[in-house]
């Protein structure tokens, strides 16, 4: 029979918030299916039925969809039918963005035409627990941004009336307190005075539910190694230690190479080759921006800490390329060093050693 020389069925998924269309293809190019179903669970049974009648006619189901929000969501589906799915890494594969003829069924035939010729680069998908925390760790980082904004617009409103705030001003309830207190001082109107009670009561409020959410996340890694591990590094603290672990719980897929793990930071310069001349330029910031911060995070934390830190080589060679170079070049090249130890610690799980920095 035809179907059981042609064994694969390449299916490219163009996958959407409220819809996925798909295009099917035989290794020989044919196309089996072309259809649009919705992301409910109506659409994703009719899906998963279609592609069982394919198995049955001797068929093995092999999908490709971009990573998208839902990716995750999409691939478990489909794994649960044992489908074989690859998620394509889209930062690498600028076929579908650089189209000409941009329609999710285009989308769909293209990545079902790549799959059959095995030339998509594959995305990691972190474990649904890393994922959980990386939420949680978002969450934070949202309020914690509305928390900077909010004093930013207090620092503002206060100046237009002439007085000079300091960030220990919100630090307590009482020192809130002292600034209502200053502006009744100063003659200003009730109406002036309520407006700044609603933005120290929403700062309250920030301040109480970024406590909670600490504690959860907390509470999600009281047992994770690589947390402890990480905070045994001077100047990291419990929010540095599990943003860098919950971007590396997989650190074995590097195979112990550096530069790999590096160039997923994105603390990497750029390279750009003409001729014979090799130019490098900034780094190239790809990879998760939260891991990245944290690293840069580190640095500043040893910085910090010099009582502990100013003896190290590391702190030498930073306080020398800042003089020479800048302070953000010596960031980065100090951040750079230490995601390696970072690394070299993750992987040989041995804690921070201080007599080797020395």
């Amino acid at each position: 029979m035809k179907q059981a020389e042609i064994s694969r069925l390449c299916v490219g998924v163009d996958l959407h918030k409220t819809q996925f269309t798909v295009c099917a293809l035989t290794e020989d190019g044919e196309v089996l299916l072309q259809e649009m179903y919705l992301t409910n669970e109506e659409g994703y049974r009719a899906f998963i039925e279609e592609m069982h009648k394919e198995e049955e006619n001797g068929y093995t189901i092999e999908i490709a969809v971009e990573t998208t929000g839902n990716a995750r969501f999409f691939k478990n589906q489909m794994e649960k039918e044992y489908f074989v799915v690859k998620v394509v890494n889209t930062n690498k594969f600028k076929v579908i963005t650089m189209s000409t003829k941009k329609t999710d069924m285009n989308d769909a035939a293209t990545l079902a035409y790549y799959l059959m010729k095995e030339m998509l680069p594959e995305a990691h998908l972190c474990s649904q627990t890393s994922e959980e925390i990386r939420r949680m760790l978002k969450t934070r980082s949202i309020l914690v941004s509305s928390t900077v904004k909010i004093k930013n617009q207090i620092h503002g409103m206060m100046l237009g009336y002439g007085i000079e705030t300091k960030a220990a001003q919100f630090q307590s309830k009482r020192k809130r307190q002292e600034l209502i207190n200053d502006l009744a001082n100063h003659y200003f109107s009730d109406f002036t005075a309520s407006s700044l009670k609603v933005m120290l009561d929403i700062l309250d409020n920030l301040s109480e539910e970024i406590k909670k959410v600490e504690n959860q996340i907390a509470d999600m890694v009281k047992e994770n190694e690589d947390v402890e591990l990480l905070k045994t590094i001077p100047g990291v603290g419990p929010i540095n230690a599990t943003t860098i672990a919950a971007y590396t719980s997989d650190i074995e897929r590097f195979d112990g190479d550096y530069k790999r793990f590096a160039a997923y930071i994105g603390i990497v310069p750029s390279v750009h080759n003409s001729n014979e001349t090799t130019h490098y330029g900034r780094i190239t910031k790809h990879g998760p921006q939260e891991l990245r911060t944290a690293m840069v995070q580190v640095a500043l934390g040893m910085i910090r800490v010099p009582k502990q830190t100013s003896e190290w080589r590391l702190m030498k060679n930073y306080y020398r390329q800042k003089t020479d170079k800048g302070s953000g070049r010596a960031i980065i090249a100090m951040t750079r060093k230490i995601s390696r130890i970072v690394f070299v610690m993750l992987t040989t799980r041995q804690e921070f050693n201080a007599e080797l920095m020395l």
